[in-house]
C-alpha cells in the first residue's frame, strides 16, 4: 500500500516537474566582453588618437566597436489565411437478372442487383493574427563588418517581487540610417531579432512538463 503511494506521488510531481524553457531566438553575445588594454603600435599625438577618432563635422554616430545606439521598437504584424476543400466521388453497379447453368435464376433474384455508393468531403478553416511590440532599447555594437554595417546586441532586465522580464535584441544596422539623437526604428534593422519573456510564475504556469508532454502524445487515443 505504502509502494503505491509513493508511485503515485512520484507521477505527480513528475507531470508538474521538468518544465523545459523555450529555447531563445537570439544567440549572439547580449554585450561586448571587456577587453585588455592592448599597446598601440603607431604613436599618437598629444590630441589625436586614433582609437577614438572622430570626424570633426560629422554626427555623434555609432560606427565603432563598443558604441552605443537606441532602438525605438515599432513592430505591427497582421495575418490572415483562409481555406477550403471540398471532394466528392459517387459510382453504381448494376447486374442483369443471372442465369445458373442456362436456366433463370429463382423469382427473388430476377429483379437483378445494383450497387450505388457516394463519397463527400468537405473542410473550411480560418486563422487569424496580430501582434503589436512597441518600446526603446539601447544596444551595444559588438562587431563592424567589411562594408561598415554594424553587428549591434544587446537586451533590457527587469527584476520584480514575483519574477522578471527581459527584452532582447540583435540585428545589422546600416550607420546611414542611424537619425539625429544616435537612434533608428527597428523596421530599418537588418536580420533583426527581438524577444520578451518573463520568470514569472504566470509564465512558467504556461509551460508543460516532459512527462505531461508525454503523455498527451498519443492521449485521448
Amino acid at each position: 500500500m505504502r509502494n503505491s503511494v509513493y508511485c503515485m506521488l512520484l507521477c505527480a510531481a513528475g507531470l508538474s516537474a521538468c518544465a523545459v524553457t523555450p529555447t531563445p531566438i537570439v544567440r549572439q553575445p547580449m554585450s561586448l566582453p571587456a577587453q585588455s588594454a592592448k599597446p598601440l603600435r603607431e604613436v599618437n599625438g598629444a590630441i589625436f588618437q586614433t582609437a577614438s577618432y572622430r570626424p570633426l563635422y560629422e554626427d555623434a554616430k555609432a560606427r565603432m566597436v563598443g558604441d552605443v545606439l537606441t532602438i525605438n521598437l515599432s513592430e505591427k504584424t497582421t495575418a490572415g489565411k483562409t481555406s477550403a476543400t471540398s471532394g466528392s466521388k459517387s459510382g453504381s453497379v448494376s447486374f442483369a437478372t443471372p442465369q445458373i447453368f442456362g436456366m433463370p435464376a429463382t423469382t427473388a433474384a430476377q429483379g437483378g442487383l445494383k450497387v450505388t455508393s457516394a463519397n463527400k468531403f468537405g473542410e473550411a478553416g480560418a486563422e487569424n493574427a496580430s501582434n503589436n511590440f512597441s518600446g526603446t532599447i539601447t544596444v551595444t555594437v559588438i562587431d563592424v563588418m567589411p562594408n561598415g554595417n554594424l553587428i549591434v546586441s544587446g537586451e533590457k532586465q527587469l527584476g520584480f517581487d514575483k519574477g522578471g522580464e527581459f527584452v532582447r535584441f540583435s540585428g545589422v544596422v546600416n550607420p546611414q540610417t542611424i537619425a539625429a539623437g544616435n537612434a533608428l526604428s527597428s523596421t530599418q534593422v537588418a536580420d533583426a531579432k527581438f524577444e520578451y519573456r518573463s520568470t514569472s510564475h504566470l509564465d512558467q504556469a504556461e509551460m508543460t512538463s516532459m512527462l505531461t508532454r508525454f503523455f498527451l502524445s498519443f492521449l485521448p487515443l
